[in-house]
């Protein structure tokens, strides 16, 4: 499992890339960026506070590239993103109870049916906080789930 910290920066950010590039675009833009800031390749008339700056720059290239440039972190990586702009305060469609949502035993998890004939999916360790706002796995529409109904 990745570190909780890792996950707190934006290593597409760092690297100046965005999530749908591939990987070939990800390692040309990482190779740019450690040729750049790569202590070795520093000329000797930069500032010696300069030279500290960049020296943490590439340190922060490196660490991007090492979750991005590898397909098992880069996955795990995205999903944790998308989990977390998920759990942000999103326009909300429709509102319902916990007790209004089916349990589902072979999913372990609440259902709820969308008007488009998606489902929302709510599981059973997210059902657990007062308040969840998820999305339907079919279409765009997000409903926000009370625990309780008093």
């Amino acid at each position: 499992m990745m570190d909780e910290n890792i996950c707190q920066k934006d290593w597409y950010a760092i690297l100046d890339a965005n999530p749908s590039e591939n990987f070939q675009e990800l390692k040309q833009k990482y190779q740019k960026l450690a040729l750049l800031y790569h202590p070795d390749k520093q000329s000797p008339d930069v500032p010696p506070g300069e030279v500290e700056q960049r020296v943490q720059r590439f340190i922060e290239v490196d660490q991007a590239w090492k979750i991005l440039g590898n397909e098992e972190t880069k996955r795990e990586y995205d999903l944790q993103r998308r989990a977390t702009e998920l759990q942000q305060r999103w326009p909300v469609d429709a509102q319902v109870f916990l007790e209004d949502m089916n349990w589902v035993d072979g999913e372990q998890a609440y259902m709820y049916e969308c008007r488009c004939g998606g489902e929302y999916i709510l599981s059973k360790e997210d059902a657990e906080e007062h308040v969840s706002i998820i999305c339907c796995d079919t279409c765009s529409l997000s409903i926000e789930v009370n625990k309780c109904s008093f």
